[in-house]
């Protein structure tokens, strides 16, 4: 799919002028997404060696727009990718397939970080474009945007019951007896029994691998049993493919990124192509710069702290990716009403449960509105279309094909709302002709990510942490807001697509840019490795990793390692193990609360003043 400059002739920031300072692996996501949405910056890499990012966005009719960008709230310690990854259980809950905390080598909090700061920024010209007492600054923080990133491991930790799935070390990817790494994918334990059974594989084990299979999306570990592990490294990669082929199931082998770099098509990692050939709405007048006027908000206009507020979101949304990603707008004062299957969201009711309801469900969609839809029913359908008829956003993350199938696409739903932004969130965006299953893991395969997030040394292997499930729900989400300011500026609707291949690439890009380059795209050995102390573990910057690493801590106190290491003038943090420990953590003082179910929630990314 093409990028944003060669299907618009206008774009959300076209006109509009950045500047930026700050951390580099949170200013040059945010410098390069600024540009692919058409603002342009006369400094750039200005002030990249900051500590924090100052970004201010202004030009046209807008007045200007502030972001600060930081590591983590002052006081609590955490200087740097590192260390966030540590404190906010990213590590943990990335580490439980191995058995212990383990950082992920590539920057995961910094790049969600940067789409979050990315994101206030277009809340902030949205709400004035809409002419409300809109925001002038926004505050981001690498600390939050990490507590979002595990927030559905997050709630289960904390939910009334214990975890049914089994947390212990396991999973995939599997290997051939030629030394094939591959994953495996699929949604029917038909043809996961299938699959295993052309491999000979023991009854037994097939039957009690299904279900930690199953459960890897929500807990980051399958304990699988070994004997499937010895079934793959017994035959090729040919009977393997042709054993998924027969069954149902799909495989895919590990692409390294010198592959992906080779193919790499440079789109952005979302589309917005305008619907309609003119304005469709009435647009607002120029935004008057400075302050709102004091005084009580006019209902249905946006406040600075609620720039969306008056507009509504339906959301046909399944797992993580759309839901996040509407989660997020609901944030930002948008309404969101859920469409859901007759009976309700199954995963409403999956363990463990907090007042009865999944904990990981509401982590993604607490406070949104219900709607049980029957999209087979054409009755249903056209119940639908009233709703989008009166909607701002539809946004939905069905199979390839099936908005068209059922006469929802953008298309359709834009002969009843002209000024409507239809927004989809997929797994590849159409992008890749052989691709498989646009799932989180095995996309992770498919690019590189299991070399990306692991150091040399170390065998590539996917996180079993829904990293591109997370960060393509970022993505999504700052799509929507490109779309509805480019639906402000021009007066008409517009199609989004964004997808689990544009998160992965985002996440990569400097790993891929190092190997299309012709340098070692990996990072070296033992990066962002845990140190064991007496009673946990700690974590270096990435800067003092080499110095700390001299120090054996093993016999101490991790408070007491800690202690030491900064009387020697190195920085350090304890890693979290237990994330239901979280919200008395004073790292994060008074930041995690309990919603009504009473249920862990983080608190919302962005800070609007």
């Amino acid at each position: 799919m093409a990028s944003p400059a060669t299907t618009q002739t206008v774009r959300p920031l076209d006109t509009l002028r950045f500047d930026t300072s700050g951390p580099p692996q949170i200013t040059s996501v945010v410098t390069d997404h600024l540009r692919m949405l058409g603002a342009r910056t006369d400094h750039p890499g200005r002030g990249e060696g900051a500590a924090t990012g100052g970004i201010t966005l202004d030009g046209g009719d807008f007045a200007p727009v502030h972001a600060l960008a930081t590591w983590a709230d002052p006081g609590s310690g955490l200087a740097d990718e590192a260390t966030v990854q540590a404190a906010t259980g990213i590590m943990a809950v990335h580490g439980r397939r191995d058995g212990s905390p383990r950082g992920l080598a590539a920057d995961f909090a910094a790049t969600a970080t940067a789409v979050l700061t990315v994101q206030g920024l277009l809340a902030g010209l949205v709400g004035q474009a809409r002419g409300g007492g809109a925001a002038g600054h926004v505050t981001t923080s690498a600390g939050r945007a990490g507590l979002l990133t595990v927030s559905q491991y997050l709630a289960a930790a904390g939910a009334d019951e214990g975890e049914e799935a089994e947390l212990a070390p396991g999973g995939p990817p599997f290997t051939s007896s030629e030394g094939v790494l591959f994953e495996l994918e699929t949604l029917d334990p038909g043809a996961w029994a299938g699959f295993w059974r052309a491999l000979e594989a023991p009854a037994d084990a097939i039957r009690k691998g299904w279900r930690p299979f199953q459960f890897r999306y929500a807990t980051a570990c399958a304990p699988l049993p070994a004997a499937l592990h010895t079934v793959t490294r017994a035959h090729g990669w040919a009977r393997i493919s042709q054993a998924a082929a027969r069954s149902g199931a799909q495989v895919c082998a590990l692409r390294t990124l010198a592959e992906r770099a080779g193919e790499h098509d440079g789109a952005a990692p979302w589309s917005l192509t305008p619907l309609g050939s003119g304005p469709v709405i009435s647009k607002p007048g120029p935004p008057t710069p400075g302050p709102p006027t004091p005084g009580p908000p006019t209902p249905g206009l946006p406040t600075p702290g609620r720039p969306l507020a008056g507009l509504t979101v339906l959301e046909a949304g399944r797992r993580i990716q759309a839901p996040l990603a509407a989660h997020l707008l609901r944030l930002l004062g948008a309404e969101v009403i859920r469409i859901e299957p007759p009976g309700g969201d199954p995963l409403r009711g999956m363990p463990p449960a907090c007042s009865g309801t999944s904990a990981r469900w509401l982590a993604l969609n607490r406070g949104k509105q219900a709607v049980e839809i029957d999209i087979k029913a054409e009755g249903d359908r056209a119940r639908l279309r009233e709703m989008a008829a009166q909607a701002d956003v539809f946004l939905h993350n069905w199979a390839p094909g099936k908005a068209a199938e059922l006469g929802l696409d953008a298309e359709d739903l834009a002969r009843v709302n002209p000024a409507l932004v239809h927004a989809y969130t997929s797994g590849w965006s159409g992008r890749l002709q052989d691709a498989p299953m646009g799932t989180d893991f095995m996309v992770q395969a498919r690019t590189g990510v299991g070399e990306s997030v692991r150091p040399e040394g170390e065998p590539a292997a996917p996180s079993l942490m829904t990293l591109l499930d997370v960060l393509g729900g970022l993505l999504g989400a700052e799509a929507v807001l490109a779309g509805l300011l480019l639906r402000e500026r021009t007066g008409r609707g517009v199609r989004v697509d964004s997808s689990l291949l544009g998160a992965a690439d985002t996440l990569t890009g400097p790993a891929v840019r190092r190997a299309a380059r012709g340098e070692n795209p990996r990072m070296p050995a033992g990066f962002r490795q845990p140190l064991p102390t007496a009673d946990g573990w700690i974590a270096p910057t990435d800067a003092c990793a080499a110095a700390v690493a001299a120090y054996d801590l093993r016999a101490l106190a991790t408070d007491e390692a800690l202690r030491q290491l900064h009387d020697h003038g190195l920085t350090a943090t304890a890693v979290t193990t237990e994330l239901s420990d979280l919200h008395r953590d004073p790292r994060f003082a008074g930041s995690i609360s309990r919603d009504a179910h009473g249920a862990p929630a983080v608190p919302d990314p962005w800070s609007f003043a």
